[in-house]
């Protein structure tokens, strides 16, 4: 199974917001994910980014691709 961590888009047309999740690269970009580790909201300005650093460090030891 090839984990990445990748952005998962939400919101409405012409006003994206992301979701930072972490999901088998052959499930599609809105499709299933394994756990969500954080946001990414490109409309405030600047653009707003969290993600819990614990979850990201912990997947990224356990070999998911960045």
């Amino acid at each position: 199974m090839a984990v990445k961590i990748r952005l998962r888009r939400m919101g409405a047309k012409k006003a994206p917001f992301y979701r930072v999740v972490v999901a088998d690269s052959r499930y599609p970009r809105d499709g299933r994910f394994i756990e969500e580790i954080g946001t990414y909201n490109t409309m405030t300005d600047p653009a707003e980014i969290k993600i819990d650093a614990d979850k990201a460090k912990k997947w990224i030891a356990n070999g998911a691709q960045p």
